[in-house]
């Protein structure tokens, strides 16, 4: 059908219409390519464009609204308990009842039960600061059990007195290291905090007794001592992060009390000695100021008692007994 496109022109459905060289033999088109003067460039013809895919205004509107319904039930409070199995809130009407064991006693305890609490965990800090004192002293201790078992004949006609005053001055600056640092006070907080400040501790003893070991040195070869920086200059109790209760001046007779204390003691552990009865200072003003709360609870559920008819003769007993005491001070 050449002779029916030659009459009527090339077709445009056609490609090989507008090559006139297209139907040729591939080996004659070669040679004539090869040997014509003229070169003759076969016409490309362009790619048919594509059409660009249009975005779906209802796909970005569905994927905002399940971000958005995402964090909404971020910020709702989950359907069940921690303590739950089933996390995504299968039996959830079986857990809309429950209590923890911890607001169950909360709310069951006495009076008197909230305040021993207190007065517990401020014992249990004092506990703990020893045993916190134990262990960075491990070394000492160690020392001592090991002079005690194999040591020589001079040490155990003297009772290993030499370890035994190690260990009991690296004992005793623990502890008021740990109480300057605020070991004692915020009861109830993480126990991160606790470790950093054992640690702490245990940094700044071994700088002091670096410090003195450099001081016998120098007075060993008869010159002057190098001076060190005390170590609790510029020092902030690491729990001073977390406190929020403001600490009272101690009164006159505190702060002659704490003179006679530092007087008995030698010049090198006054500071330490100082900064740790500041602490136990504060410690239990925070301790007074929990108790002082946990009255106004009190008294302030008493009051609640009383406007509903409901108060007991322990809440009268009570009441009369507030009265009693406000009344010298009007």
């Amino acid at each position: 059908m050449g002779w029916f496109n030659g009459w009527f022109g090339p077709s445009d459905n056609n490609p090989s219409s507008s090559d006139p060289l297209g139907r040729l033999d591939p080996k004659l088109r070669e040679f004539l390519e090869r040997e014509s003067p003229l070169k003759y460039n076969t016409p490309t013809l362009p790619e048919p464009q594509r059409p660009r895919p249009k975005q779906q205004p209802q796909q970005s509107q569905s994927q905002s609204q399940n971000d958005q319904s995402q964090q909404q039930q971020q910020q709702q409070p989950p359907l069940v308990p921690a303590e739950s199995l089933y996390p995504d809130g299968r039996y959830a009407h079986i857990w809309k009842t429950y209590k923890s064991k911890s607001s169950i006693d909360a709310e069951t305890k006495s009076d008197h039960e909230k305040l021993m609490d207190v007065l517990d965990a401020f014992k249990e800090r004092k506990a703990l600061i020893g045993r916190a004192a134990l262990e960075n002293c491990a070394e000492e201790q160690f020392t001592w059990s090991d002079c005690m078992k194999a040591g020589g004949w001079s040490a155990k006609m003297t009772m290993c007195r030499a370890e035994v005053q190690k260990f009991e001055r690296c004992y005793s600056a623990q502890s008021r290291l740990l109480k300057a640092l605020g070991y004692l006070s915020a009861v109830g907080r993480d126990p991160a905090l606790d470790e950093e400040i054992q640690m702490r501790a245990d940094e700044l003893y071994h700088r002091m007794v670096e410090q003195e070991r450099e001081i016998e040195k120098a007075k060993a070869e008869g010159r002057e001592a190098p001076p060190f920086e005390p170590v609790f200059r510029k020092l902030e109790p690491v729990a001073a992060r977390d406190a929020k209760v403001k600490v009272p001046a101690p009164s006159e007779e505190t702060v002659q009390s704490w003179k006679e204390k530092l007087e008995k003691l030698p010049e090198e552990d006054r500071a330490a000695e100082e900064e740790a009865l500041k602490a136990e200072h504060k410690a239990n003003a925070e301790m007074a100021a929990r108790i002082h709360g946990l009255w106004q609870e009190q008294a302030k559920e008493r009051e609640e008692r009383r406007k509903k008819g409901e108060a007991t003769v322990f809440d009268k007993f009570k009441g009369y007994l507030g009265g009693y005491r406000e009344t010298p001070n009007k």
